[in-house]
């Protein structure tokens, strides 16, 4: 059982201003924030990875122009998703939406242990049988665990 995950993380909403989002993040320590709807209901996550554009900008796409055409060697609309999330003001606006990689509460530390590597990502949202956020689990989380049955 995922006994150990955080329960009833911090969670915002897709209309919580963005400053208010970053100011949690840094008062709490913590690298993203689940971002749920008003069922609270799992439907993105904030992280500090998606508040690096607010900071560096983006890049227009590579191009060249050949007889008056334009012809963009880089898919235009990945530099339309960038530009967005660099000059979004509210949460859902920057937040990565859909492909989030949660658990149930029935999974296994070591299944989600196994999750997270797999799939390269730093924490699990954890939902019940509604999709309700429920609890987080972190790497942190897992360290602990295995500190504590050693």
């Amino acid at each position: 059982m995922l006994i150990l995950s955080t329960p009833d993380p911090i969670g915002v909403h897709p209309e919580t201003p963005l400053g208010e989002a970053i100011k949690i993040l840094a008062e709490r320590r913590i690298s993203s924030l689940p971002v749920v709807d008003q069922n609270g209901k799992l439907i993105g996550i904030i992280s500090d990875s998606d508040l690096m554009w607010q900071e560096t900008g983006v890049k227009p796409p590579p191009f060249i122009t050949f007889l008056d055409s334009v012809i963009f060697l880089e898919n235009p609309a990945r530099y339309d998703q960038e530009l967005h999330k660099a000059l979004g003001q509210t949460v859902g606006e920057v937040m990565t939406q859909g492909g989030v990689v949660t658990v149930t509460p029935d999974r296994s530390i070591r299944d989600a242990a196994q999750l997270m590597h797999d799939r390269n990502v730093q924490r699990l949202p954890v939902l019940n049988a509604a999709d309700q956020l429920i609890g987080i689990l972190t790497r942190g989380d897992i360290i602990r665990f295995m500190a504590a049955n050693q």
